[in-house]
């Protein structure tokens, strides 16, 4: 199936790992010129390498704080200088910051509004003109399952993903006549570098244990119905999808991707 993707402009946030990566791969295949943005500099240029030779895509690293203002500004000007438009904006960047909301300082509030729904709003207000210009185009929040469903111990987290999806259902009304759709893909359990260095760090205590024993554990104590965490991949075909021609009228949708784990549709 062609997914109407070629010669298309992504920007996607959080670029150089996980999701983000194979975001950018998912749509490199298909044609799509891609940006990617993330603070480790020598991981994004590791990054936008893979996504080349995997893809034959044009790929353009940016090293950027999302945190900071002025690096939003300058990331989205970089694209649409190097590619002369953008149509597709991915925001991704994010960590799962959850713990007991009596432990929460208020220094971690901030930073995890400061990332998660601050840097979600400053790259939206700076894409929409560049997205009307393009005649429409796609954004695309990623949020997480605990945004619908939070559990004990689930924030600043699950307060800063909910907000993100609040936002993504109020910008699809605003931006719906300008061609322009806005959706959030849920976000259960997918295999991360997060993941992989919480692995490093029980692997001090246990030697013996390996990191499918975590992705095992991982599926069992999340439930999933599948019996296996998702593969960033997996994510990674489901944005390309979200972000092309063939998804020209899903708008306003929080679609679960978490093999079944969440008790919300």
């Amino acid at each position: 199936m062609d997914l109407g993707l070629t010669g298309k402009v992504a920007l996607i946030t959080g670029g150089s790992y996980g999701i983000g990566r194979a975001s950018a791969i998912s749509m490199g295949r298909e044609g799509a010129h891609v940006a990617i943005c993330a603070r480790r500099g020598e991981v994004l240029e590791e990054a936008a390498l893979e996504v080349r030779e995997k893809t034959g895509a044009q790929v353009l690293p940016i090293q950027a704080d999302v945190t900071k203002p002025e690096d939003i500004e300058r990331t989205v000007q970089t694209t649409v200088d190097h590619f002369g438009k953008l149509d597709i904006l991915v925001n991704n960047a994010g960590s799962s910051a959850a713990m007991p909301f009596e432990d929460i300082s208020d220094e971690e509030w901030e930073a995890d509004l400061d990332l998660k729904v601050w840097a979600s709003i400053r790259f939206t207000r700076l894409a929409i003109p560049h997205l009307r210009q393009a005649g429409g185009g796609r954004i695309i929040n990623v949020t997480n399952i605990g945004s619908k469903t939070p559990g004990a111990s689930s924030m600043p987290t699950a307060a800063s993903r909910a907000a993100g999806n609040a936002i993504t259902k109020a910008l699809s009304k605003d931006l719906g006549k300008d061609n322009i759709t806005v959706n959030s893909i849920c976000i259960g359990l997918i295999k991360s570098g997060q993941m992989e260095r919480r692995y490093e760090r029980l692997k001090g205590d246990d030697p013996n244990l390996t990191l499918e024993d975590v992705w095992a554990r991982g599926a069992r104590n999340q439930n999933i119905p599948l019996g296996r965490v998702g593969e960033p991949e997996e994510a990674g075909d489901v944005i390309a999808f979200m972000a092309s021609g063939r998804s020209s009228f899903v708008n306003g949708v929080a679609l679960n991707l978490d093999g079944g784990a969440s008790p919300a549709l």
